[in-house]
């Protein structure tokens, strides 16, 4: 790969999306003008797509998802296998757009590409996860089989906040049992969350028409991409109100469909009395403020029993005064941009909510262009805004707890529940602890930003439905059919020598 890595130029002409295996513009009449959010400057300008453009993608997917279904499970392991050592040989490339596009920090970028990388990696072994079974029958000569397929199409819609992890957790996996992708990436990083993607897997050999993306308004693609009769599942990342429309939509287009749902998050961080503080304090700095805090698995809340609370509120803070916020490609920035405008006023509003609300800033400061400082809030309580909704920014209030059963309240008092993580000394009570959290993953002694190959990820109640990787992601992309063998005649309580 070293040879590929010096002779292969940077992809370029990323004004021109992927439909049916041609590179070519959209045929939309709106140009959407892709922005560095540190800077300003313009990335690329990309045409829109319109629905026309949208049906072309999902029925060329369609029918090219035939012949990759067909294709031995080695070969289709193959070319995953090729786009991982792609991404190797281009990796400093694929880090610089996640930085320029997303607005993420050279640490965040470099975990984005090792998650993609092990997506990449995990789909490797995907087609071999494929099997049927054989059942019993309790019918004489009848032989029973299941055999699981692909669905055939999947549609995947993505964020901003991790664009080519999240477009790559549903795509990779999704084409490597046998199904052809269509993509809709965020506007706000059409080129990491959809795009880029794109020309890894076209340069590692996939078949044309398997993979598509297109770029849109919403107002104008975003619900037909759900109702178009062809995807058979539609797969989103992103806040509860939109997945709640999309279920909306996906009952009633004309097609039923299955859902993949990884919605908002309002994730608590538990301080035992029990905790090592200096730990607890390291890991709550990294799982609050890693990419400002959008990240749906970051810390909402911190939860700390009220005879840590003191030690643990000044020196959370403390450490906090020390992060770096500025440009994010400096190799020692821990705070890069908000992504957009809209974004940074709705975080500006909380602070301003917060303060209103009788919740106490300990550290704090104006935004410099997009750039926004951290902040951290004491006396919050878990009624007050700040603490009931996800801020996705980087806003960390700190809550008082009695005790661990208070704790316990206070964590589960939510509609959402996605990640959660819990400190103590004690494992097996920070067993007892995780196990009574309404949340679809919960972690001891670490914060919550994870997310492994083959581990469920996923959420409860308002935070989604369905688990993405490993064998979670194969029950998610296909699906099962009973096929059933005579052997021999079968005697009806009809037949004739039963008549009269």
């Amino acid at each position: 790969m070293e040879n590929k890595k010096e002779s292969s130029p940077p992809y370029s002409n990323f004004d021109q999306l992927l439909i049916n295996g041609k590179w070519r513009y959209g045929k939309g009449a709106k140009v959407l003008s892709d922005l560095n959010p540190y800077n300003g400057t313009i990335l690329a300008e990309i045409p829109h797509a319109n629905r026309d453009d949208m049906d072309e993608a999902y029925r060329g997917a369609a029918k090219a998802q035939h012949e990759w279904a067909a294709l031995l499970p080695g070969e289709r392991a193959a070319i995953m296998r090729r786009a991982a050592q792609i991404m190797e040989a281009r990796r400093e490339e694929i880090v610089s757009w996640i930085i320029h596009e997303s607005g993420g920090t050279r640490i965040k970028a470099n975990l984005e590409w090792h998650a993609v990388h092990g997506v990449l990696l995990e789909a490797t072994t995907l087609p071999y996860l494929v099997e049927g079974r054989i059942l019993p029958a309790d019918i004489p000569g009848k032989e029973s089989r299941m055999y699981r397929k692909p669905v055939g199409v999947v549609g995947v819609i993505s964020p901003w906040n991790w664009p080519f992890q999240l477009t790559a957790r549903s795509a990779a996996p999704a084409l490597a049992v046998g199904n052809a992708v269509v993509v809709k990436p965020a506007s706000d990083t059409p080129i990491t969350g959809g795009l880029l993607f794109a020309k890894i897997l076209e340069e590692a050999g996939l078949p044309p028409g398997v993979l598509s993306v297109i770029v849109g308004a919403g107002s104008e693609i975003g619900d037909t991409f759900v109702t178009h009769p062809i995807p058979r599942v539609i797969s989103f990342t992103g806040s509860t109100p939109v997945g709640r429309n999309i279920a909306k939509l996906a009952a009633e287009g004309p097609m039923l469909k299955r859902l993949e749902l990884e919605l908002g998050g309002n994730g608590p961080f538990v301080v035992l009395n029990d905790a090592d503080l200096e730990q607890a304090v390291e890991a709550a700095v990294f799982g609050k403020f890693l990419h400002q805090g959008q990240t749906c698995m970051s810390v909402n809340r911190f939860i700390i029993d009220d005879r840590i609370h003191d030690e643990f509120a000044e020196r959370f803070a403390a450490r906090v005064r020390q992060l770096k916020a500025g440009d994010p490609d400096a190799p020692d920035t821990m705070i890069g941009p908000i992504i957009n405008k809209s974004q940074l006023n709705g975080l500006q509003q909380r602070i301003r909510d917060a303060v209103s609300a009788g919740a106490h800033q300990m550290v704090g400061g104006e935004a410099q262009g997009l750039v926004l400082p951290p902040h951290v809030f004491s006396q919050v309580t878990n009624q007050m805004p700040v603490a009931q909704t996800e801020s996705f920014g980087p806003i960390a209030p700190i809550l008082r707890a009695r005790n661990e059963a208070d704790a316990l309240n206070i964590a589960n008092d939510t509609d959402l529940g996605l990640a959660a993580a819990v400190f103590t000394q004690d494992v097996e009570r920070g067993l007892r602890f995780a196990q009574q959290l309404e949340s679809g993953m919960a972690h001891i002694n670490d914060q919550p930003v994870n997310d492994l190959p083959y581990n469920p990820f996923g959420g409860e109640k308002n935070s989604g439905v369905g688990r993405f990787n490993g064998a979670w992601a194969v029950a998610a992309f296909t699906t099962d059919q009973w096929i059933s063998i005579q052997h021999i005649p079968r005697r009806y309580p009809f037949n004739a020598q039963n008549i009269g």
